[in-house]
């Protein structure tokens, strides 16, 4: 979001083909003259409110939109769903602009929008007495204060006499939510839900960035921008710590402790440098710099306590397998099969007359005098979520393949560094170049697999590891309660359900055969009867 000055002037620069080389659409929810009469306004109260710098006649927002839109939408009718979608939810008039940048990588809207509501009827306000400005339009009490060295009225000075409208209110007083901190950030979760909505590919769904959760965001590097080398090292760095996060987060770091390293080692060092040293941005790298080497020692220790546990879990297995009888250790292990219900083998399509077979047992089982089967309950479904898991666990294999191989880098990396640290005399003139040389590229290789970890999980459509772990953590557990649902149902009713089914089925198989021998019986007689 930015201030417009100059509101009319903005306006006509964003809605005009020879300015704007790629002007798809433009569309206004009032006419021209509003704005003129807006700008009018803004001016005079802030010359009433003797304010110094610029008055700010309007606002503007311009929104990014996926490349896929243009394939998707008419322009007009794109334009149109945004503007009004903000008019409904704040009640000001808009002007909005489609655009794309010269190389057409940036499909985007200019949406400019009022702070004041036009009032249903103005309000004006008449003079009791004659009253007085000078050349700025500013309300003096004499008039003595406007006259010249002649006794005349200077030049750009009013009297508005007795009786005569002095001021004509068109206008509500500037909304204040508009400027409000979390005002941005609405409208930011506003139109993404709505983009989400509109989006056809899963995989161009957008998120708004929690500047409170775990990641660093990266700046924009806007054109002709001064400070252009230093943004793009800053967003290194703060890359360099995001992909820290992803590694974190699979390693088994919880989110509590990143958060913690996040706030002591960034948050909290940026802000006393701040205090003590002013605004100084090449200070960040090393701020940023530290808190990865702190997360990064986390993240060793974790992965060396999870490889201890894991050997001792090994040890302990093995030891109990020996200790058992060989007669037990021979035993025939059957492998596990996912067994279809036998409900389920039944409900293939069958013809209408096997259905109204099975009708009428059940009709005649009603009937005889035997005692009704006790009902059972419906076998649990399976929810969405829990369908989800098998996915999701096969990702989850595949961040933790390439955690491996970033821990196996990682290992090689520190034997080399070891090596280059204890040479000595000749060996350290002549060696420590090469080895220095391999550990940089073996740093290179390790930066490269951290940075894949992320592009793992945007393959299948998250936009962060964090994302995606919290989407697995609701399907595991969903998944799990699931199956401990159907292990109590098939424990208590799954022997009962299997007897009962197969008691129709019995019953049905008698019942077709006394039918086919009942039809086979009146087929002959009546071959008897033709042959008579």
């Amino acid at each position: 979001m930015s201030k417009l000055p100059d509101v009319r002037g903005r306006i006509t620069y964003i809605s005009s083909h020879a300015k704007q080389e790629n002007l798809y659409a433009v569309y206004e929810t009032t006419d021209r003259r509003y704005w003129t009469e807006l700008a009018k306004c803004n001016q005079q109260e802030f010359l009433k409110s003797g304010t110094e710098g610029k008055c700010i006649e309007a606002r503007e927002f311009i929104i990014a939109l996926p490349e896929s839109f243009p394939n998707l939408y008419e322009p007009d009718k794109l334009l149109q769903i945004f503007t009004d979608r903000f008019k409904e939810k704040y009640g000001v008039e808009c002007v909005s602009a489609l655009h794309h940048n010269k190389r057409k990588t940036n499909y985007h809207i200019h949406l400019i929008f009022s702070e004041r509501e036009l009032l249903s009827e103005p309000i004006e306000k008449t003079a009791t007495r004659n009253m007085f400005y000078d050349e700025n339009r500013k309300h003096v009490r004499t008039k003595k204060e406007i006259l010249d060295e002649n006794g005349d009225v200077r030049k750009g000075c009013k009297i508005v006499k007795k009786g005569e409208v002095y001021e004509r209110i068109l206008f509500t007083a500037k909304n204040k939510l508009f400027k409000h901190k979390d005002f941005v950030d609405g409208v930011k979760h506003f139109y993404t839900d709505l983009i989400n909505l509109l989006v056809k590919d899963d995989k161009e769904k957008l998120h708004v960035f929690d500047s409170s959760g775990l990641y660093l965001t990266t700046k924009k590097i806007g054109k002709n921008n001064p400070k252009a080398e230093q943004i793009q090292t800053d967003n290194e760095m703060r890359m360099r710590w995001n992909c820290e996060v992803d590694r974190a987060i699979v390693s088994g770091v919880s989110e509590m402790e990143i958060q913690q390293i996040k706030k002591k080692y960034i948050t909290d060092r940026i802000r006393e440098s701040v205090d003590i040293f002013g605004s100084q941005p090449e200070r960040l790298e090393s701020i940023i710099m530290t808190a990865v080497m702190v997360l990064a020692l986390l993240i060793s220790k974790v992965l060396d306590k999870a490889r201890e546990l894991s050997a001792k879990l090994f040890e302990k297995e093995s030891l109990q397998l020996i200790a058992k009888p060989s007669e037990e250790r021979t035993t025939q292990i059957i492998p596990q099969t996912d067994k279809t219900p036998k409900q389920e083998k039944i409900t293939h399509k069958e013809s209408t007359d096997d259905l109204s077979i099975q009708q009428r047992v059940l009709k005649s089982k009603t009937q005889t005098a035997q005692p009704e089967t006790p009902q059972i309950p419906l076998k649990p479904v399976m929810s969405a979520e829990a369908a989800e898991y098998p996915r999701l666990l096969k990702i989850y294999k595949e961040l933790n393949r390439q955690n491996g191989i970033i821990f196996n880098a990682e290992r090689e990396r520190n034997e080399l560094e070891l090596e280059r640290d204890s040479l000595k005399g000749l060996a350290k003139l002549t060696k420590k170049g090469e080895l220095q040389s391999r550990i940089d590229r073996k740093n290179e290789e390790i930066d490269l697999l951290k940075v894949g970890l992320s592009g793992i999980v945007k393959r299948y459509g998250f936009q962060t590891v964090h994302d995606f772990y919290k989407v697995f953590a609701v399907s595991k557990t969903a998944n799990a309660d699931y199956r401990v649902k159907a292990d109590q149902w098939e424990e208590q009713y799954g022997e009962k359900a299997q007897n009962q089914e197969e008691s129709i089925s019995k019953r049905l198989q008698n019942y077709q055969r006394e039918n086919a021998d009942t039809q086979t019986k009146q087929i002959s007689k009546s071959r008897n009867r033709g042959a008579i």
